[in-house]
C-alpha cells in the first residue's frame, strides 16, 4: 500500500482486507467513502442549516443535500478532466478516483455546527480563550479523533482523503489576528468575531502525519500565509483534490442556493437582471452570456422543470470549463496540480455567489434566524460550562473530566448538535413549560 492510502490504524481492521479487494488504491477510498456515509456525523447533516431555517419547508437544502451535491459535482469535474486530459499521464495519474472525490465531498462539511456560519461564529466567540473554533478545522477533528470507527483515530481515513479535506493547512494560533482583549466583550453583536480559516491547534499532529514524507520545502510553501487588509492571515495553497472539491462547493453554493432563493421568492427576475445580467454582459464570449435569454426565461418560469433545466445547464457549463494548471514551485504532484476555472467563468460564478449573499443570506428574513441561532449557541455554551456535572450526558461528562482542555469537549458537544437538538435543549433549559424527565440527552 503506497503512502497516500496509508491509515494511522492499519493493523486493527474489523473486516479482512480481501473483502474490499484492498490491493487497489481505489478500494481504500471506497472504504473511506463508506465510513463517511455510515457515520453519525454525516447523518446529523440532514438537520443542520445550509442557508434557510430547518423546518421552514421540506423542499430547501440542508447540509446533507448540499454535501451530496458537492460530491456529485466533484465527481463530474473529475470525470470531465479525465476525458479532457486522457493523453496526459502526469495529470490522469493524480486525478482523484470517483470514490475518493466523493468521500471528500461528502465529508467536507461534517464540522459545521448548528445554525450554519452564525453558529460557527458563536462557538468561536465562546472559545476565544480556549483555542477558538472553525468549521473546517472541526471537520478534520471529527474524522481524525471524534468519529466512532476507531478509539483514537476517528474514521481513520487515508492520508490522501484527509489531505483533500484540509482547505486551510495552518493552525488557529498562527492565522488569528484578534486585538488583545482588555475590556469585557459584548455578545449582542458578533460581527467582529468571525474565525480565521484554519485547522485547530489540537490537530497539528494530524497535519504533520499527513505531510510526513512531503519534501520540507513543499511543506513550508504549502503552509505559507498571506497578510492583507483582512482581520486574519490567509493560506495561499490547497491540494489538487481540495481544489476540485472547492470548485464543486462554489458551484453548488452559487447555483443551487440561487435556485433555493428563487423558489423561496427571495429572488425575482428584476433582481437577476440588475445584479447579474448587467454585470456579466462584458464576458460576451462566454456561453452563459450567449444563452442569457434562455436562462432568464427558464429560471423564472412557472415550471419547475424548466427552472431545473436551466440550473442543470449552468452547472454543466461550469464543470466543462474546468482545467488543470501547474504551480512549478511545488515538487509534490498533489500540491503542484490545481483544478481552476478560466477567468470569465470564474468571474461569473463569483458574481452569482455575491448575488446569493446579497439577496438571500444577508436578507433580514435569514439574518433573524441566524442571529437567533447564535444566541442559542452562546447560551448553551455558557450554561454547560458552569454546570457540566449537572447537565452533560454521562459519556460527554467522562471526556470532560479527563480532558486537559475541558472547554474543547463542550465545544465538540455543541458543534455536533443539529439545529433541532440545540433548539430543543435550549427550551428544556429555559422554557418552564417544556421538558420532561423522560427526555433523553
Amino acid at each position: 500500500m503506497d503512502y497516500w492510502t496509508e491509515r494511522k490504524r492499519n493493523s486493527d481492521e474489523k473486516y479482512p482486507r480481501k473483502r474490499f479487494n484492498s490491493d487497489t488504491a481505489d478500494s481504500q477510498f471506497q472504504r473511506d467513502r463508506a465510513r463517511v456515509i455510515h457515520s453519525s456525523a454525516f447523518r446529523r447533516l440532514q438537520s443542520k442549516t445550509q442557508i434557510l431555517g430547518i423546518g421552514e419547508n421540506d423542499f430547501y437544502r440542508t447540509r446533507l443535500t448540499h454535501s451530496l451535491e458537492v460530491a456529485q459535482i466533484g465527481s463530474g469535474i473529475s470525470e470531465y478532466l479525465s476525458e479532457k486530459y486522457s493523453g496526459n499521464q502526469d495529470y490522469t495519474l493524480w486525478l482523484p478516483s470517483l470514490s475518493l472525490i466523493e468521500a471528500i465531498g461528502l465529508s467536507h462539511d461534517l464540522g459545521h455546527p448548528p445554525f450554519g456560519h452564525g453558529g460557527e461564529v458563536a462557538l468561536n466567540f465562546s472559545m476565544l480563550k480556549y483555542g477558538g473554533f472553525e468549521g473546517n478545522g472541526q471537520t478534520l477533528r471529527i474524522v481524525t479523533k471524534l468519529s466512532e470507527y476507531s478509539p483514537e483515530h476517528g474514521m481513520d481515513l487515508t492520508r490522501r482523503t484527509l489531505l483533500g479535506l484540509i482547505k486551510y493547512p495552518v493552525p488557529y494560533s498562527q492565522s488569528q489576528n484578534y486585538k488583545p482583549i482588555s475590556t469585557p466583550i459584548s455578545s449582542i453583536n458578533l460581527d467582529n468575531w468571525h474565525p480565521p480559516k484554519c485547522i485547530l491547534d489540537d490537530e497539528v499532529d494530524e497535519l504533520d502525519w499527513i505531510l510526513h514524507e512531503i519534501p520540507r520545502s513543499d511543506k513550508e510553501l504549502f503552509k505559507s500565509l498571506s497578510y492583507g487588509e483582512n482581520l486574519h492571515a490567509e493560506t495561499k495553497f490547497k491540494s489538487f483534490d481540495t481544489s476540485i472539491m472547492e470548485l464543486a462547493d462554489d458551484i453548488s453554493y452559487g447555483v443551487h442556493d440561487f435556485e433555493d432563493g428563487i423558489a423561496l421568492r427571495l429572488i425575482n427576475e428584476n433582481m437577476w437582471r440588475c445584479d447579474v445580467v448587467e454585470k456579466i454582459m462584458e464576458y460576451s464570449s462566454n456561453d452563459i452570456v450567449k444563452d442569457i435569454d434562455f436562462y432568464t426565461k427558464n429560471l423564472f418560469s412557472d415550471s419547475n422543470k424548466k427552472r431545473k433545466h436551466a440550473i442543470s445547464k449552468l452547472i454543466g457549463h461550469f464543470i466543462s470549463s474546468v482545467s488543470i494548471a501547474e504551480n512549478t514551485d511545488f515538487e509534490t504532484p498533489l500540491l503542484r496540480y490545481q483544478a481552476i476555472l478560466p477567468g470569465d467563468s470564474k468571474a461569473i460564478l463569483k458574481i452569482l455567489k455575491k448575488f446569493v449573499m446579497k439577496r438571500v443570506i444577508k436578507t433580514p428574513e435569514v439574518q433573524v434566524l441566524e442571529y437567533k441561532g447564535q444566541q442559542i449557541v452562546l447560551k448553551l455554551f455558557e450554561v454547560l460550562k458552569e454546570n457540566p456535572n449537572r447537565l452533560l450526558p454521562s459519556s460527554t461528562l467522562h471526556q470532560y473530566e479527563i480532558a486537559e482542555n475541558k472547554e474543547r469537549v463542550l465545544c465538540d458537544y455543541i458543534a455536533g448538535m443539529t439545529d433541532n437538538y440545540a433548539t430543543k435543549l435550549y427550551h428544556k433549559l429555559f422554557t418552564p413549560s417544556i421538558g420532561s424527565i423522560f427526555d433523553r440527552l
